[in-house]
């Protein structure tokens, strides 16, 4: 198939190496002319994938009209605060109703919608065209081709097994499901968790504290994905609890690296700045946060990572604030 991938980051890179494995015909969009011809010219994406060769055919260009011509198929690969200025980007230049991959986890502050939401808002496509892939899977082991299991979640069995089979290699398994919230919002919180594992990991609490934390981060993202209509085995899923393992346990992890940094001191401004990629995270936690005041719903570890981020909280101080809070069941339909 012909697929347009928008994002010429770690991730979409990586998507873009996979689909070109598999025969399909691919192009690669970035926004920076001299940065996608060095690329191109260089046949390897240096500063976000390094050492995964690009092959000749991958065709990488900063003009997004000649990316998505004739596409059956575009992967969105953007960060989460551009997804809407890009999608409009692209609604402005489509001639077709292509399927239509959100590759990005993340909420958006302003509206609080997830970017399935985004897209569909944005780009004038029917809600069956829209598909989210997620799950536990690193750039730079997707790109080594490493054994990897995914979730594509569409609302529309039929978009998500068409979907299926465009990302599908013998190294690349996915798995299809028709829960986009319960996946979409797994995807998103669980790099606000890895903040928090990271931090804990960084004051030296040790693997009991980032398990007890991985467990009770993966509460707060089930109620709130049950909030908003999720189906609670979603997120004991690949979209749920695979993800939020990964990124709490791997220093491959930007939102772990973050942490970590933070637990040692660093302020949230100057290791962003310091940064060559996004961490979702750290934008992520703002728009939770006022997500889960909005709905009412509690989310204390989430409520400490923003406190800790933005209200200049110390991170002994948030550890020891969760660790402090009333005394409960561990499941609220216990009688205490």
């Amino acid at each position: 198939m012909r697929v347009a991938v928008i994002g010429a980051g770690g991730w979409g890179t990586a998507l873009a190496l996979l689909l070109t494995r598999e025969g399909h015909a691919v192009r690669l969009w970035g926004r920076d002319p001299d940065f996608c011809a060095r690329v191109q010219q260089q046949r390897e994406n240096t500063p976000y994938l390094p050492g995964a060769r690009l092959p000749e055919q991958l065709l990488i260009s900063a003009s997004l009209g000649q990316v998505l011509e004739e596409a059956e198929v575009i992967v969105m690969a953007v960060p989460s605060h551009a997804m809407r200025t890009v999608a409009h980007e692209v609604a402005l230049l489509l001639r077709s109703k292509p399927f239509i991959v959100s590759a990005t986890k993340g909420i958006e502050e302003d509206s609080l919608l997830t970017m399935s939401h985004v897209l569909g808002a944005v780009v004038s496509t029917s809600p069956e065209s829209i598909a989210v892939l997620s799950g536990p899977s690193f750039a730079a082991e997707v790109a080594r081709a490493y054994p990897t299991a995914v979730t594509v979640a569409a609302r529309h069995r039929t978009t998500a097994a068409a979907i299926q089979k465009v990302f599908s290699s013998p190294k690349f398994r996915v798995y299809t499901t028709t829960d986009v919230t319960g996946v979409e919002i797994g995807g998103a919180v669980k790099n606000v968790i890895a903040l928090a594992a990271g931090v804990s990991d960084g004051l030296g609490h040790g693997h009991s504290a980032r398990a007890a934390l991985i467990t009770r981060g993966l509460a707060e993202i089930q109620r709130l994905a049950r909030h908003l209509g999720a189906e609670a085995r979603t997120l004991s899923g690949l979209s749920g609890i695979g993800d939020l393992i990964l990124t709490c346990t791997s220093d491959l992890s930007r939102n772990y690296r973050v942490g970590m940094r933070l637990a040692q001191g660093e302020s949230i401004t100057a290791i962003c700045q310091s940064m060559t990629m996004v961490a979702e995270g750290v934008r992520t936690s703002r728009s939770v946060f006022a997500l889960a005041q909005r709905l009412g719903v509690e989310m204390p570890i989430v409520a400490q990572v923003h406190a800790l981020l933005y209200e200049g909280k110390s991170a002994q101080r948030s550890v020891a604030d969760l660790l402090a809070r009333e005394m409960k069941p561990e499941f609220p339909y216990e009688e205490n």
